[in-house]
């Protein structure tokens, strides 16, 4: 899975944050500081689509997207494929451990204590 660009992941900020699944005018009534072209938003919401990343269905003439992956899912999936890109996991995931937080090393050792890992 690749990151998104800066309009996708605006898009998708939007789209996390919508209660019910969202058209693309009202994903464009959304978007805080730009106001690209309708078209532009519909062209990105269907490349999210081809990616997996939102899901669509059609209500009369308009499609209306939600999100296939919570923002959570997605970013840890993003991280899985940079550990795949890793010449050596386990070295990667040694910096990343000793670069996160003390408040973030309790949540990674809670998380993986509730996996049934040490």
């Amino acid at each position: 899975m690749k990151q998104l660009g800066d309009l996708e992941r605006a898009v998708m900020d939007v789209v996390w944050s919508a209660v019910t699944p969202i058209s693309v005018r009202d994903v464009l009534t959304r978007l805080d500081d730009r106001r690209p072209a309708y078209t532009t938003v519909m062209t990105v919401l269907d490349r999210l689509a081809r990616k997996g990343v939102v899901t669509r269905e059609l209500d009369g003439k308009a499609w209306l997207y939600t999100a296939a992956l919570s923002r959570e899912e997605f970013i840890a999936r993003l991280m899985l494929g940079v550990l795949d890109q890793a010449g050596s996991r386990d070295a990667a995931l040694v910096h990343f451990a000793r670069s996160v937080s003390a408040d973030e090393a309790r949540a990674l050792r809670a998380a993986l204590g509730e996996a049934g890992q040490p």
